[in-house]
């Protein structure tokens, strides 16, 4: 089992999904882990339904590991489509759960930097317009 869960970290490294920026993004985030020096910048397109707001779209760039790249893929992946509110109640432990491996203490870092980029984005972004 892991290893089918290996050729899917593999392929969301190799071939990553939402990868690229989103030009005229609502929300643009980026930040790095200085322990390792991966970074990761997502952009995210909102879109509304009432008053509620989703993402549209979402993109990421950036520069690491294998982990953290193919987290970040597997997150935004998850996420698009799902209302901006519902991003708060992402757990750690959903994103760990994406990729599917037991992974180290460094490398669990690595492979939630994609979520705290995300969410301290949204946070941003929610102070600019409440």
């Amino acid at each position: 089992m892991q290893d089918l869960y290996r050729e899917h970290i593999l392929d969301h490294y190799e071939n990553p999904r939402h990868h690229g920026m989103i030009e005229h993004a609502d929300i643009s985030h980026e930040e790095s882990n200085p322990l390792c020096g991966d970074r990761i910048r997502i952009d995210v397109k909102l879109g509304s339904e009432g008053d509620r707001y989703r993402i549209a779209d979402a993109a990421f760039t950036g520069d690491g590991c294998i982990i953290s790249q193919a987290a970040a893929s597997m997150l935004l992946e998850d996420v698009v489509g799902k209302p901006v509110d519902e991003i708060d109640q992402i757990e750690p432990q959903h994103v760990l759960d994406l990729v599917g491996v037991p992974l180290t203490a460094a490398r669990v870092k690595c492979a939630l930097l994609g979520l705290k980029v995300l969410k301290t984005g949204i946070k941003l972004w929610k102070l600019q317009h409440t």
